[in-house]
């Protein structure tokens, strides 16, 4: 396996990473700033960006390092859920055992926020992540759902991540109540062509790398073809790294990244 082969621990570029240890790229700085304004005010914030751009990554890290004695994250991945399987799910994540009727369902929720957030001092934190997936129905009902004492107060964090169509979709009439609602926002772009080097070399430490991998000629080709999207770039770097174990190579030159494009376009 090519881990042991460059002596790593363990595949640098996986996924399943511990979120304390991931690469703070700049954009990612800028996302905590807002993020943790939204801890202060709380209401509704929206994150953005295409497939791979680091979306799920930069809210894994932010759950993960919320308070449990001051907040209750809640996270829901949409997809092509109704709006009362929605409820039931939101209403199970908050700790209730959700009623049958959606009105019953509504109210239950609503209630089980204004419980944690008045009696127990502690703020949900719900986390809908697909949000360009939701219908227009359910982006109405959201709305409707953190809606509290007449719009005047907020009793949770809600954050809304999706792609880019998700822009489309809340420029729709039905939805500007919602839209104007959105406190924060902010649109991923992917690295800057400068932190390609640091997220690389950061990853290969984690690792156990503790020699110079990679060849400079190789980031150029890197960003080229990923255009700094986190994703993107763990995978071509997989398929760099065993690329070039199985050719016996002790260094990722830019050869090498192409070849492991070619391998991975099928």
């Amino acid at each position: 396996m090519f881990t042991q082969f460059f002596s790593l621990t363990f595949n640098p570029f996986t996924k399943e990473i511990d979120s304390s240890l991931l690469f703070q790229s700049k954009e990612y700085m800028e996302i905590s700033a807002r993020l943790e304004y939204l801890k202060q005010t709380r209401g509704i914030g929206l994150l953005i960006g295409e497939p791979g751009a680091g979306k799920s990554t930069c809210l894994r890290r932010y759950r993960d390092h919320l308070n449990p004695s001051l907040f209750k994250p809640c996270y829901f991945a949409l997809s092509t859920v109704t709006v009362k399987e929605f409820y039931r799910a939101l209403a199970y994540m908050l700790g209730e055992e959700p009623k049958y009727q959606k009105i019953a369902l509504f109210h239950q929720i609503q209630s089980a926020i204004l419980t944690l957030y008045k009696e127990n001092r502690i703020t949900p934190v719900i986390i809908l992540d697909e949000i360009h997936l939701a219908s227009n129905k359910l982006l109405e009902d959201i709305r409707l759902l953190f809606n509290f004492s007449m719009d005047s107060e907020n009793p949770f964090i809600l954050i809304l991540a999706g792609q880019p169509l998700i822009r489309n979709k809340l420029s729709l009439n039905i939805n500007q109540p919602l839209k104007q609602r959105i406190g924060i926002k902010y649109m991923l772009q992917g690295l800057k062509k400068d932190e390609i080097n640091a997220y690389c070399i950061s990853r290969l430490e984690i690792a156990g790398c503790s020699e110079e991998l990679i060849e400079t000629s190789a980031y150029e080709a890197i960003y080229g073809i990923t255009k700094g999207f986190p994703r993107l770039i763990n995978n071509l770097m997989t398929g760099a790294l065993l690329y070039a174990y199985s050719k016996k190579l002790r260094k990722i030159d830019e050869e090498v990244i192409y070849q492991a494009q070619n391998e991975l376009s099928f």
